[in-house]
């Protein structure tokens, strides 16, 4: 394939450098800006949401039950985030926070310092991870078919991608392939080949690093190899 490729197009609302997430829309967006004690709070309640989801998923959480696992009242809840849709978008938000942090700040091999194949397999890796850990959650959160691929995060991972395989492999057309190699990490895959096919993830882990491995012409790692888990362990 040429290396002078002629220029991808990007939908308008695709244009400008990749940014970090900006999803919060209620009283909270800046969330930087909140008081210590109030940021506190707020992260105390995604924590106990989070483990609501990781424990009964996302169909089971509530207001209420949010409300009980932090120890405090139900009120409390509901002004911090309006309502449930508030706090699973919350909840959507902080979790990409963090990965994103990760991918931008993070130790090798998930962040800068290593070399661009290896940081497309601990990516993948991370994220399969992720969406194991988190499938309930991310589903509920999943965008209509027509903003699939200008949703803000999987923009963003997807131009994440795209810049690792122009160094990987410079002849390719990194834009598209970037675009097929986020499909295998798509979380209704993950939810139907580990759930509805019951697919180990480990064998949907394999399958990731052999993808690399043949879309960069490179050879895969020694078996037993081991990439972060999660951007939180990256």
């Amino acid at each position: 394939m040429s290396a002078s490729l002629p220029p991808f197009p990007q939908p308008q609302e695709n244009a400008g450098s990749p940014e970090l997430l900006q999803l919060g829309t209620g009283p909270d967006a800046d969330e930087p800006c909140l008081r210590a004690d109030a940021a506190r709070n707020r992260a105390r309640l995604l924590e106990a949401a989070e483990r609501l989801v990781a424990e009964h998923g996302a169909a089971a959480l509530t207001m209420e039950a949010v409300a009980t696992a932090a120890c405090v009242g139900k009120g409390t809840v509901f002004r911090r985030f309006g309502d449930r849709t508030g706090l699973l978008a919350a909840m959507l938000d902080h979790s990409e926070r963090k990965f994103q942090a990760a991918l931008l700040t993070g130790p090798p091999p998930l962040g800068p310092g290593a070399p661009p194949v290896e940081r497309l397999r601990a990516f993948g890796c991370a994220l399969l991870s992720r969406s194991v850990d988190q499938l309930d959650l991310l589903l509920a959160g999943e965008p209509s078919a027509e903003r699939r691929h200008t949703f803000a995060p999987r923009r963003f991972l997807r131009q994440h991608v795209a810049l690792l395989l122009r160094e990987a492999v410079p002849d390719a057309d990194g834009e598209l392939l970037s675009h097929t190699l986020m499909a295998y990490l798509d979380a209704a895959l993950i939810h139907h080949l580990t759930r509805q096919c019951g697919l180990p993830a480990e064998r949907v882990r394999a399958g990731w690093i052999d993808l690399v491995a043949r879309v960069t012409r490179t050879e895969p790692p020694d078996a037993g190899a081991e990439f972060p888990a999660t951007a939180e362990t990256a």
